[in-house]
């Protein structure tokens, strides 16, 4: 018989995504960190959303279109190395929070958490080593958004940002 201990860490890798395996149960794993690599991180399972920001916050800060957003429980993500930088900004749209954590070597962008969201994170997408993973399910701030970019039929997009209503 092997190791019951070595069966319940036991993990596989394909193609930039890990399963471990914990009693049974697979967790998805993703990595990603910052682009000097001083910064990595891990996030278990899928994100509650993946979200397209269009605002024009999104495009100042990250000197692109858009930014591509995947937001999960905090607890589901872990820092494995180097340390976080955080600004604090108010939107001018939203009139809301947010907390810039970025790397304080090269200066990317990992996540950010927002006054609206509480006990969330929002990693930046492009930080995972294979971003291909993420499902948008979501465009914000369209009101923003460049005239060029085109957003899929298929997809919600919201003149503002998006806030869930219970039923």
């Amino acid at each position: 018989m092997g190791n019951p201990a070595a069966s319940i860490a036991a993990s596989v890798r394909m193609k930039g995504v890990s399963f471990s395996n914990i009693r049974n149960s697979m967790i998805e794993i993703h990595l990603g960190g910052c682009a000097c690599e001083a910064v990595r991180y891990r996030v278990q399972g899928r994100p509650v959303v993946g979200t397209v920001c269009h605002c024009r916050f999104c495009q100042r800060r990250l000197a692109s279109a858009f930014a591509v957003l995947a937001s999960f429980k905090e607890d589901a993500i872990e820092i494995l190395q180097g340390e976080l930088s955080e600004i604090e900004h108010r939107s001018n749209e939203s009139g809301r929070w947010l907390r810039m954590s970025f790397c304080s070597q090269c200066g990317t962008t990992i996540s950010h958490t927002a006054e609206l969201r509480p006990g969330m994170r929002t990693i930046a997408a492009g930080t995972f080593d294979d971003p291909s993973w993420i499902h948008i399910d979501r465009h914000i701030w369209v009101q923003s958004k460049l005239s060029w970019v085109a957003i899929p039929e298929n997809v919600p997009s919201y003149a503002q940002g998006f806030v869930a209503t219970s039923t």
